[in-house]
């Protein structure tokens, strides 16, 4: 949703509402919720006060949600659509708790369907071609070079790429990043000797630039510390560079996962790695090459051949 979007629904919408979504904010930051969940969550109260303006929160019925979630399908993917209806259970939920309301106008709907659509993820020989254009000395080869191993490596999300500083880096003891993930959950990361070879010749070219004294470990090139849309712009010219199509960062995540379950990596492991929660997550990444990992595992341990 864009600025002008925001602004127009709060200016349709009722004082009761503005005041009932700044306390759901507060709450959401309370609880230690991201920016961009708080965002997404508060965005989606904002679409339904626009879709029924002039009607406080607390007055709408099962009706008016459902027509709400209706005209959104209509205009989105149902995948938008699932994280819209997940936004508003949470608020309806808060206002329950909150005894604003008795019983949620959302109780018993059900969340709209969405289709499975496995994420592709990087062959190694597309892996391959990535690192190789980004080869070389310089800062840009240096820098772009260590940002794709650690993505290799290590299976972070963006945000916690971007987020991370020049203290997070243990070079000299561990090997590891430390990183924070969702719901400001701290873990430890180890990577290996390439990707610490790669850090550290970053390191090196890091300390003769202009901005060597941001506490960010990644420097862009306007004036201060990559942004996530910098990094994910960064990926999409290196990927056309290399000539792998649609090249965005969690496909480095999804390929990361897979290539821990290909190898034999045990699905504890693999949670703590990657910073899950929910034993879900373990079938939803790496899922487009589920099929490649079976049939792996068939030719290992294949029943007829013990006969």
């Amino acid at each position: 949703m864009h600025a002008v979007d925001i602004a127009s629904n709060l200016l349709h919408m009722t004082e009761s509402n503005k005041a009932l979504l700044r306390s759901f904010t507060r709450s959401l930051r309370n609880a230690n919720r991201s920016v961009r969940t708080v965002q997404s969550y508060t965005e989606a109260a904002e679409l339904l006060a626009d879709f029924r303006p002039g009607i406080d929160f607390e007055r709408m019925t099962r009706d008016d949600l459902e027509g709400f979630m209706t005209d959104y399908l209509a205009k989105h993917r149902p995948t938008s659509a699932a994280v819209r209806y997940r936004a508003l259970r949470r608020f309806y939920n808060w206002m329950v708790t909150e005894e604003i309301i008795t019983v949620s106008p959302m109780a018993k709907m059900s969340q709209p369907q969405v289709a499975e659509e496995p994420v592709p993820i990087l062959s190694e020989q597309e892996l391959t071609k990535l690192l190789k254009v980004t080869e070389g000395k310089g800062f840009e080869q240096r820098r772009d070079h260590a940002i794709l191993r650690v993505f290799i490596d290590c299976g972070i999300r963006l945000g916690e790429m971007a987020g991370l500083k020049l203290a997070d880096i243990d070079l000299d003891v561990h090997d590891v990043i430390h990183v924070m993930g969702k719901g400001s959950r701290p873990r430890a990361v180890p990577f290996g000797s390439k990707t610490g070879t790669a850090l550290d010749r970053y390191l090196r070219e890091r300390a003769k630039h202009p901005l060597a004294k941001l506490p960010n470990l990644w420097v862009g090139g306007r004036g201060g510390p990559m942004t996530e849309s910098g990094i994910a712009q960064m990926l999409r010219r290196r990927g056309a560079q290399a000539g792998v199509d649609d090249l965005h960062p969690h496909r480095f995540r999804h390929t990361f996962a897979h290539m821990w379950k290909f190898s034999g990596g045990d699905e504890d492991s693999l949670m703590r790695l990657v910073g899950w929660r929910s034993r879900a997550m373990l079938g939803r990444y790496g899922a487009s090459a589920a099929d490649v990992r079976a049939v792996e595992a068939h030719r290992r341990l294949s029943p007829g051949d013990r006969l």
